[in-house]
């Protein structure tokens, strides 16, 4: 027993040294000093550094590629009444999500406050798809892929956190999170629909592909509500295991 507990203990003690190490050895930290008078291009500078790390993972802090992003699913309802069509997307797949440009940054640094506006190009999605009811006169019950494609994204990200000492450093504690984001024009589409239905599939292409901003909008609430989520998760994993003095020195 006393052998376990001591290789536990060694283990703990070496993954701390080697967080404690990160800011010192990390390839994916760009350190910004605070009296620079050119602060918000060395914080854009920073996040693009950034970028392959995202795409790859950093397996040292435990951060998942992006590449893809996965969601568990989203639900929408198109149509009203009994016989409303409504739509299940799961396993969602999104690519693209790592070649964002900051294209603006406002920060507050004595209050711990960002804005991020951030244009990605181009984001693919796909995904599985199951549908109920009736959709232009067609019975619209069944399954099959997903597939999208959204040129122009732009997205808004606000972050407020505070300061925490830990271990003698200086870390930071989300406490604030919100995003909206708009996308210029999408292309969606099914295939390989559940026992070949030819009419049916040439039916949800017609609906989907005249619709696309209507239903981004009908998918909005739902998926600012998972986006969100996901990206507090990663800015609180983030801050949690990098110092905030090893991205910003004062």
């Amino acid at each position: 027993m006393l052998e376990i507990k001591t290789r536990v203990s060694g283990a703990l003690i070496v993954k701390t040294v080697l967080l404690k190490c990160v800011s010192l050895t990390a390839p994916y930290v760009k350190q910004c000093h605070e009296a620079d008078p050119k602060l918000m291009e060395c914080f854009i500078s920073a996040l693009h550094h950034l970028r392959p790390y995202l795409a790859t993972g950093i397996t040292e802090i435990e951060l998942p590629s992006v590449e893809p992003f996965r969601m568990d699913e989203l639900s929408l309802s198109l149509t009203g009444g009994p016989s409303g069509f409504k739509v299940t997307l799961a396993d969602i797949d999104i690519y693209g999500a790592s070649n964002f440009t900051v294209t603006k940054i406002r920060s507050d640094i004595d209050t711990y406050q960002f804005q991020i506006t951030l244009f990605i190009p181009h984001i693919s999605a796909r995904a599985k798809y199951v549908s109920s009811g009736i959709l232009i006169l067609v019975q619209a019950s069944g399954g099959g892929d997903y597939w999208g494609e959204y040129e122009g994204v732009r997205a808004k990200i606000y972050i407020r956190a505070k300061p925490i000492l830990k271990n003698g450093r200086t870390y930071l504690s989300l406490q604030e999170s919100k995003m909206d984001f708009s996308v210029k024009s999408i292309r969606m589409g099914v295939e390989n629909v559940h026992n070949g239905n030819s009419v049916l599939q040439a039916a949800l292409n017609l609906f989907i592909n005249t619709n696309g901003q209507e239903l981004l909008k009908e998918m909005k609430p739902d998926l600012k509500k998972k986006l969100l989520a996901t990206l507090s998760n990663f800015v609180e994993n983030l801050f949690a295991k990098i110092p905030y003095d090893a991205w910003i020195v004062g």
